[in-house]
């Protein structure tokens, strides 16, 4: 037992004598020394330190890490086994942790939690992008638990997901097929044609176009090859700094077909390009040994889009065109997940969910078709 009494001029105001002493190996290796707050008798002080040590028990390493310590050892650990992409979600979450900072590990309890959500809950954010901020709290809590015993499985059981009361999921925008045509009726430069096809027509995200090299395309099969992606270091579309990645998921390394359009106009592009001394086949589709400036692309939409007289969306809103388009023309639904590069079919249910809704309409017209089919196959 450590329970101690206090010097005389260590007592508090109130008479407060007793405390316990506990010694554990900090990150350092060294071992050091907790004293606990003082306690007005020497049985209070030895049930705090049976509590003190039932809460603590089994953690290895440092028993009052904070959750600001686990997850600077957390981010600096992931440094060589993730993208930098990822990184730097790490680095937009971390600026919402503030309120649990300083709080131990052992001390994460409902109160606390409640009070973090009711911060979050305070800032303008969607509740799928406040879901996701709370995402860094579980992996954190779960390097925690595995690298240094912490039990936090009741802490971590009570993170729920954001979920505001009659809040309406924003509608997806995209343009209808009428509307691409007219938009890209006006585009002049043979290379943003090529770009906004590859969005429309693929399906690619803009980072998948940015990575597209000529050695990826199949111009004798028609077909397109994701492998890559290139991105911006500090995610500025400003940025001139620029390196390539692996796709953000494994199942967004695809192989798919090209449309007629586009594969004659990247045959097009490649021959302009061809006629430049220093042409390789790891040229950028989209650019030449560097890829297109992302700085570049939305200036160029904002043009087309203003010249074409049609409302401007976002770059990634005409990867949801392409999918609106599959959709439309009754695509099924594992052929629109494989095309885009979705790890699930559920994963593209969930996000174009409303735009199979649509279909409904049909299904009708489809029973009374085959009834129509019936009678006359039973009058003949």
């Amino acid at each position: 037992m450590s329970v101690r009494k206090l010097k005389e001029n260590k007592i508090t105001k109130d008479g407060r004598s007793w405390v316990f002493i506990q010694y554990s190996k900090g990150l350092d290796g060294k071992r050091h020394q907790y004293q606990s707050k003082a306690y007005m008798t020497e049985n209070e002080a030895i049930q705090a330190e049976k509590e003190y040590l039932n809460k603590y028990k089994d953690v290895e390493v440092n028993p009052h890490m904070t959750f600001k310590e686990a997850y600077t050892i957390y981010y600096e650990y992931q440094k060589d086994k993730i993208k930098d992409s990822t990184l730097k979600t790490y680095r937009d979450r971390i600026k919402y942790m503030g309120l649990l900072d300083n709080v131990e590990l052992v001390n994460l309890d409902w109160d606390l939690y409640q009070k973090w959500r009711a911060q979050i809950n305070k800032t303008n954010l969607c509740d799928r992008y406040k879901t996701d901020i709370q995402k860094f709290i579980k992996q954190v809590i779960n390097f925690a638990e595995k690298q240094w015993d912490f039990n936090l499985r009741k802490f971590y059981n009570k993170l729920e997901p954001f979920k505001t009361p009659g809040a309406l999921k924003k509608e997806m925008d995209f343009y209808e097929p009428e509307e691409f045509f007219k938009f890209i009726s006006v585009v002049d430069d043979l290379r943003y044609k090529c770009f906004f096809e590859l969005l429309y027509y693929c399906g690619l995200r803009r980072s998948e176009a940015r990575g597209l090299q000529w050695k990826h395309i199949d111009f004798k099969n028609k077909l397109l090859t994701v492998s890559q992606q290139v991105l911006n270091p500090s995610n500025s579309n400003a940025s001139t700094e620029w390196y390539i990645s692996s796709t953000k998921t494994e199942a967004s390394n695809r192989t798919i077909p090209i449309a007629t359009t586009l594969l004659n106009d990247l045959a097009e592009l490649k021959k302009s390009n061809e006629r430049i001394a220093k042409f390789k086949q790891t040229w950028f589709v989209l650019g030449d040994d560097v890829p297109m400036a992302t700085g570049r692309m939305y200036f160029y939409r904002d043009k087309y889009a203003e010249k074409a007289g049609v409302r401007r969306i976002r770059l990634h809103d005409f990867r949801h065109s392409c999918a609106s388009a599959l959709i439309s023309g009754s695509a099924p639904i594992t052929a629109v997940s494989n095309f885009l590069g979705h790890s699930e079919t559920t994963e593209t249910l969930e996000t174009y969910t409303h735009m199979f809704k649509k279909d409904l309409a049909n299904v009708p017209k489809f029973f009374d078709t085959l009834e129509k089919d019936f009678n006359e196959k039973s009058s003949e």
